[in-house]
């Protein structure tokens, strides 16, 4: 989770206070009209959030639900993933991408990631397809959109299901498609420090088929269409009013705060190009990224991030322990060594501040401070 401070000697790795500063006037009294008519979910704002963010993402549909977790597990339900059934996902991900696998009593499989894009790697994924495989999960990770191209050829030459993570990529694209419209469904978090982010949680699931679309929504409202009347074991998983007037307002802004996330990843890039950490790779013309994450790659990664952190520059590690060798999926069987590139990157990966309202000072600070950690023997 994001580390998040107001303090003004410290760069925070999110400033949320500054963006809710923009956008105080709007906000304030959107939430105040959803608690002064009391319709506090399944209500008029909620439909207008899942009719712009269809817009946003290309798509036919959008579901409105509690978190990106609950996006991705009532999707398998609905297309009938559970028990006894294999999904393939990658080993360098937060943990709620096995989670919902789990939940709907499905295997999560992990497969290895690309060295240099930390995205899923599609001959990884062809290696651990078996008779029982039904989907496969490829995240956006840190805003950058996996190779679809690559992954959806594999889907159909296998018969799965592809499922996007895109709980990171709100506003991506590949090969100038969104992120939210190229697999059979995408899954998004709404997570208070995301590009576009709730005041607490909130998440969707978009997609192009209607019949997909109205299970998922079955399922989000314990299994009912009408009340009282259930036709299905479903969830409680409705997203609530004033998060879908919070979002309606962010929606506006977030091309413009996309587009200065990457103008601040490029000026990071550029001040760094000469120092002993790795930056980002370079997506090219097929990959529009968002920068949820600014990850850069360093051996001695800790010893870099305190040294960060003593002087006033907030760090993140996403992540430290890759799935498939955390204490809950121990029983799995996965070793150390199974996945050595996930592995890498949980050793040698640092979170460096990133967001729309970072200012230029801040930004040579922060390269001012790896140059200093080199100058110091790194």
């Amino acid at each position: 989770m994001a580390s998040v401070t107001t303090s003004t000697d410290t760069i925070p790795l999110v400033d949320l206070h500054a963006q809710y500063e923009a956008i105080r006037d709007e906000v304030l009294p959107a939430i105040a009209e959803v608690l002064d008519g009391m319709h506090l979910f399944l209500g008029p704002r909620q439909h207008a959030f899942e009719s712009a963010f269809a817009a946003l993402c290309e798509t036919k549909e959008c579901i409105t639900v509690s978190n990106g977790t609950d996006a991705i597990e009532l999707t398998l339900r609905a297309m009938g993933i559970g028990a006894g059934d294999e999904v393939i996902t990658q080993a360098n991900t937060f943990i709620a991408t096995a989670e919902a696998i789990s939940a709907v009593g499905a295997t999560p499989v992990f497969a290895d990631v690309e060295r240099a894009t930390a995205s899923i790697d599609p001959a990884s994924i062809e290696v651990h397809i078996t008779p029982r495989t039904k989907a496969v999960i490829p995240v956006h990770l840190y805003g950058r959109p996996a190779n679809m191209t690559a992954i959806l050829e594999i889907a159909r030459k296998h018969g799965l299901r592809v499922i996007e993570d895109a709980c990171q990529a709100h506003g991506a694209r590949w090969e100038g498609r969104r992120a939210g419209s190229l697999g059979d469904a995408a899954c998004f978090s709404f997570y208070f420090s995301k590009n576009l982010g709730a005041y607490g949680e909130g998440g969707a699931v978009t997609t192009n088929d209607s019949a997909l679309a109205e299970r998922v929504r079955l399922y989000r409202d314990h299994g009912s269409r009408v009340r009282y009347e259930h036709e299905v074991v479903g969830r409680n998983c409705r997203m609530d009013e004033i998060q879908a007037a919070v979002l309606e307002i962010k929606l506006r802004y977030l091309e413009q705060w996309n587009e200065q996330r990457r103008h601040n990843a490029a000026r990071l890039s550029s001040l760094l190009a000469d120092t002993s950490v790795e930056t980002p790779a370079p997506g090219g013309d097929q990959v529009y990224e968002v920068y949820h994450l600014y990850v850069v790659r360093h051996p001695e990664r800790d010893r870099l991030k305190t040294f960060l952190e003593e002087r006033g520059i907030a760090t993140g590690i996403h992540y430290p322990i890759p799935i498939h060798l955390q204490a809950a999926y121990a029983d799995l069987g996965y070793k150390a060594g199974d996945y050595p590139f996930s592995e890498e990157l949980a050793r040698t990966s640092l979170s460096l501040p990133m967001y729309a309202e970072l200012t230029d000072e801040q930004i040579e600070r922060i390269a001012d401070a790896i140059c200093a950690f080199d100058a110091a023997g790194a």
